[in-house]
């Protein structure tokens, strides 16, 4: 069990309704280590932070992203929850929506489609690329960047 700062113990315990018991435990201290980490947040490196590097088991935090059961809807409507409240308690939300192509090649990728270039095409020429299409939320909280009803200065 990890000692953390109440405050900080109650916003991740509101992920483990997510996760079994016994892959909560592992996924508890990916978190953590993938907070702490510095550069690349692979699943050695967050176990290289955490202290277990040389732990007998480690395949099974391995598994936590791999086999668990968990959905990462859930989590990400958890995680959007959470922001809202800490961040706009009362007002409006303004979300930001921005979608990129990550062009990936193989076999094993599933989820891999063929879209339209928004970089390479313009209205004459169209241009295919294949790869995974990421789609990306942006929340802001001051309304500094968007001001509905009126034109962008």
């Amino acid at each position: 069990m990890l000692h953390l700062p109440a405050r900080f113990a109650a916003i991740m315990l509101a992920f483990a309704r997510l996760f079994r018991h016994r892959t909560w435990c592992h996924a508890e201290i990916l978190l953590v280590a993938a907070i702490l980490a510095p550069g690349k947040r692979t699943v050695t490196s967050l176990l290289r932070i955490a202290g277990l590097s040389r732990e007998r088991h480690f395949g099974n935090d391995h598994r936590v992203l791999s086999r668990a059961r968990w959905s990462g809807r859930d989590a990400a409507r958890l995680l959007l929850g959470l922001l809202i409240h800490a961040f706009v308690p009362t007002g409006p939300v303004i979300l930001g929506l921005d979608d990129t192509i990550e062009r990936r090649r193989g076999k094993r990728i599933a989820a891999k489609g063929i879209d339209r270039d928004p970089v390479r095409s313009s209205d004459a020429h169209f241009v295919k690329a294949s790869g995974l299409r990421w789609t990306c939320f942006a929340e802001d909280t001051a309304g500094e960047f968007v001001t509905l009803g009126s034109e962008p200065s």
